[in-house]
C-alpha cells in the first residue's frame, strides 16, 4: 500500500510538472510584468560631467541607467556619455535645460557663475557633511526649495552621489597660518576660490589632466581636487606633498541628475516614481564606495609619500569667517541664493546641536581606541 501511494505521488508531480511546463510554452502561466506590457518605450542620453577614470563619481550615471533599465524590464533606457563626448563637462547642465540631452549628472556649484544659487543644491563651505547634507535633502526641505529655483531653468533635480567630506588639497609648501595663505596661487574656482580669495588665495581654474604638470612646473603652488581614492591616481605627493585636510568647502557634496523638466513632465507617473527610487539608490551608494575605497588608498597615499596635515584652528576659523561675508553679499545680491542659505542655517544649528551626543561621542571613544591600537585585528 505504501508503495502504491508513492507511485501515485510521483505520477500527480509528474503530470503537474509536465502541465506547468506546457502551460509556460504557451504562455499562459506567468504574464509580462505590468511595466513591460503597458508602458512606453524611453530611449533618453545623460551627459556626464566627469570623465571614466573617475570610477566612483562618474560610475553614478551608468549604476543609475542600470537600475532605471532593470525597474522597468528593459523599457527606458538610458546612454551615458562621459565629459567631452557630446558636450564639455561644466555644460552638462546646460545642456539638459537647453534640450541637447534629456539630462545630465552634475554638481550644481559648476553653474554657480550663471546662477550663484545653483550651488545650494550641491554644497557651500561649512554647511553639512554627507550625511547631514542627505538629512537635508529628504526631510528637510532642500530638495523642494532646490527644484523650485531650477524650475527657471527648465531643470528638475534629484541627488545622485556624494563623496563625503572632501580633503583639503595637495601643497608645494606647508601652510600653517593664514599669512601663508597670501598670493598662494591655487588650482580651486567657483564659490570656494571666492571664499579663499578673500584670505589671499589667487584661485586658478586648471582642467584635471593639467593639474600635475601646472604643480611640478610651480605654475601653481596647490590643487585641490576630492579625495585618497580619486587623488591616488594622478600621482599629486611627487609634486605637491603636503595633504592637508579637511576640504571644509565640500563638507558633503551633492552630486545631481538634473532632468530637462519638459522631457520630465511627458513620463508617466510610474516612470518618475522609479527615477527617484534609482537615484535615491544611487545616492546612497556613492557615499558607501567612497567610504570603502578612502581608508585603503590613504594609506598607500602616505606609503608613497604623502605628508598628512590638518589645517589649523586659525585657519578654518578665518575661512568660516570668509564664507559667512560671501553669503551675506549674495544674500543681497540673489533672493534664490537668500532662500535656500537661510533655511540651510536652522537646519544645520540643530544638524549640529545632536551631532555632539551620541553620534560624535561614539565615533570619538572609537577613534581613540584605533589610536592605541586596539581595534586591529588580534588587538586583544
Amino acid at each position: 500500500m505504501k508503495e502504491s501511494k508513492n507511485l501515485d505521488r510521483r505520477s500527480f508531480l509528474t503530470r503537474a510538472s509536465i502541465g506547468g511546463a506546457a502551460a509556460a510554452a504557451g504562455g499562459t502561466a506567468l504574464a509580462a510584468p505590468a511595466i513591460a506590457q503597458d508602458m512606453p518605450s524611453i530611449n533618453w542620453r545623460m551627459a556626464s560631467s566627469f570623465p571614466t577614470s573617475l570610477d566612483t563619481i562618474y560610475g553614478g550615471a551608468p549604476e543609475f541607467a542600470k537600475r532605471l533599465e532593470e525597474a522597468t524590464d528593459g523599457k527606458f533606457k538610458l546612454q551615458v556619455f562621459a565629459a567631452g563626448e557630446i558636450v564639455p563637462g561644466l555644460d552638462a547642465i546646460n545642456a539638459a535645460t537647453d534640450g541637447t540631452v534629456e539630462c545630465a549628472h552634475s554638481v550644481g556649484y559648476y553653474n554657480w557663475g550663471k546662477d550663484p544659487a545653483f550651488a545650494c543644491g550641491a554644497d557651500l563651505p561649512f554647511t553639512f557633511s554627507g550625511r547631514a547634507k542627505a538629512a537635508y535633502n529628504y526631510h528637510g526641505g532642500g530638495l523642494e526649495r532646490y527644484n523650485e529655483f531650477l524650475e527657471q531653468y527648465n531643470l528638475v533635480s534629484f541627488p545622485g552621489g556624494n563623496t563625503g567630506t572632501q580633503m583639503g588639497g595637495w601643497y608645494r609648501k606647508e601652510i600653517n597660518t593664514v599669512a601663508d595663505l597670501q598670493g598662494l596661487k591655487m588650482r580651486i574656482a567657483g564659490l570656494a576660490g571666492r571664499v579663499l580669495s578673500k584670505l589671499g588665495v589667487v584661485p586658478q581654474q586648471i582642467a584635471g589632466g593639467d593639474i600635475y604638470a601646472a604643480l611640478e612646473k610651480g605654475t601653481i603652488d596647490a590643487t585641490e581636487f576630492v579625495g585618497p581614492y580619486d587623488d591616488s591616481k594622478l600621482g599629486f605627493q611627487k609634486v605637491a606633498p603636503y595633504y592637508y585636510y579637511p576640504g571644509f568647502w565640500e563638507g558633503g557634496p551633492t552630486v545631481s541628475f538634473f532632468f530637462n523638466k519638459a522631457q520630465w513632465d511627458q513620463l508617466p507617473d510610474t516612470y518618475k516614481s522609479l527615477v527617484r527610487t534609482c537615484a535615491q539608490a544611487t545616492d546612497q551608494n556613492m557615499q558607501a564606495k567612497y567610504d570603502s575605497k578612502n581608508p585603503p588608498a590613504l594609506k598607500e597615499l602616505v606609503a608613497a609619500g604623502a605628508q598628512l596635515r590638518p589645517f589649523s584652528e586659525e585657519i578654518l576659523t578665518a575661512s568660516f569667517d570668509a564664507a559667512n561675508e560671501v553669503y551675506a553679499e549674495l544674500s543681497a545680491e540673489n533672493e534664490w541664493f537668500k532662500t535656500q542659505y537661510e533655511a540651510m542655517l536652522e537646519f544645520r544649528n540643530d544638524w549640529y546641536l545632536y551631532a555632539q551626543t551620541a553620534e560624535y561621542t561614539f565615533d570619538t571613544f572609537m577613534m581613540i581606541q584605533q589610536r592605541n591600537g586596539k581595534l586591529a585585528p588580534n588587538a586583544g
